[in-house]
């Protein structure tokens, strides 16, 4: 299924789509090895209230790391994502999220990413994923 799947980025990705009206809007910049993005949760991004949503900080995780296979030049999916929650981020506390391949082989990279509170650095969650490596023309990239 993977072979077949065309990917292509038409600006509406729900976390770095600058189209998507309801998306996270993030933008990644490399720095050395890593990959870095901020972000601020409003409250359309909590869950409790003043709290938010695990699944915006898994999506801010899973999505720093794909943008990690994208800088070093793979057409990367998310196989699989584990995340681990240490502290909440609040509604309106601004995050760092940042994320890096640690290795790859020919069809699979491994990947890992931390959400740190941008005032102390005190980690928010940390996730380690399995991306697999799209063939591009026949050629996994």
């Amino acid at each position: 299924m993977l072979k077949n799947l065309k990917l292509e980025d038409d600006g509406y990705c729900f976390a770095c789509g600058k189209k998507n009206p309801y998306g996270l809007k993030l933008s990644f910049i490399k720095s050395n090895s890593k990959v870095l993005s901020e972000f601020t949760p409003s409250d359309i991004h909590q869950g409790y209230k003043g709290v938010a949503h695990g699944g915006i900080i898994s999506t801010l995780l899973d999505e720093a790391m794909i943008h990690a296979a994208v800088f070093e030049g793979f057409s990367p999916v998310t196989a699989e994502l584990t995340i681990r929650f240490k502290q909440p981020l609040m509604i309106g506390e601004t995050a760092i999220v940042e994320a890096e391949v640690v290795k790859y082989n020919p069809k699979l990279i491994l990947t890992k990413a931390k959400l740190l509170r941008k005032t102390d650095q005190t980690v928010i969650a940390e996730a380690n994923g399995k991306i697999a490596i799209k063939p591009v023309n026949g050629v996994l990239r």
